[in-house]
């Protein structure tokens, strides 16, 4: 049995991430890489917010369905991208921040495309990410790591949660504060699954309510289970 500390420290957080990412290989296998293109990621995770991927993703379908291409979602009427997101819930909001998003990277990049983010190391990637609307530490995570490649963490609820859980970030910490922490953290070549199985774990497992520690293969190493045993 391995045990964490309460608190996770710099030196060591590295090495109990690669504990946690190998048990969820062990359990979950490694999901493969598929690269998507840089500026559709970037409008999917957009439409990902505070809705589920099953949404989402119908959303995405819509839009892309409704709209020929990128331009054209640009030049539309805000109600007609608002009608075509619909399904993911919060459209106006939504609609408003993809027509922002799509005008700035027109400004920035002179075409409707983001493939230069490959290109780019990952620092360089990042900030050329940085301060577009609707861009925060989560949605650049999704696109440099899913559609670039690059060695980003992103946190979404269930990563923040089972973090908090484990012990490996403070109890209060932010998701912001908990992307800070692990995103430097992670063990090199291992972004990618301990993310995706941190998700699949949060979602079959490590509840929100109800988590089922019993079959928990980070029971031995997380802090709420020993609190609740």
């Amino acid at each position: 049995m391995i045990y964490f500390p309460p608190m996770a420290q710099t030196s060591t957080l590295p090495r109990r991430l690669l504990i946690v990412a190998n048990r969820l290989v062990k359990r979950y296998g490694r999901p493969r890489h598929r690269r998507t293109d840089p500026l559709s990621d970037l409008i999917q995770t957009v439409l990902s917010q505070h809705t589920s991927d099953v949404n989402s993703g119908r959303a995405f379908r819509s839009l892309r369905e409704t709209f020929p291409s990128w331009e054209s979602v640009a030049e539309a009427q805000p109600q007609a991208v608002e009608k075509a997101i619909r399904v993911g819930g919060l459209a106006r909001t939504k609609s408003r921040t993809i027509v922002r998003v799509l005008a700035a990277v027109k400004r920035r990049e002179g075409r409707y495309d983001l493939g230069i983010l490959r290109r780019l190391d990952p620092a360089a990637a990042a900030e050329r990410l940085t301060g577009l609307p609707g861009v925060g530490p989560k949605t650049r995570a999704c696109v440099l790591l899913f559609a670039c490649g690059h060695p980003a963490f992103p946190v979404d609820t269930h990563v923040h949660r089972i973090a908090r859980r484990l012990g490996v970030v403070p109890d209060r910490a932010t998701a912001e504060k908990t992307h800070a922490i692990l995103e430097p953290a992670v063990p090199p070549g291992r972004a990618l699954d301990l993310h995706v199985n941190l998700i699949r774990l949060g979602r079959e497992v490590c509840r929100p309510r109800g988590p089922r520690c019993p079959c928990c293969p980070l029971r031995s190493a997380c802090r709420a289970a020993r609190r609740s045993a």
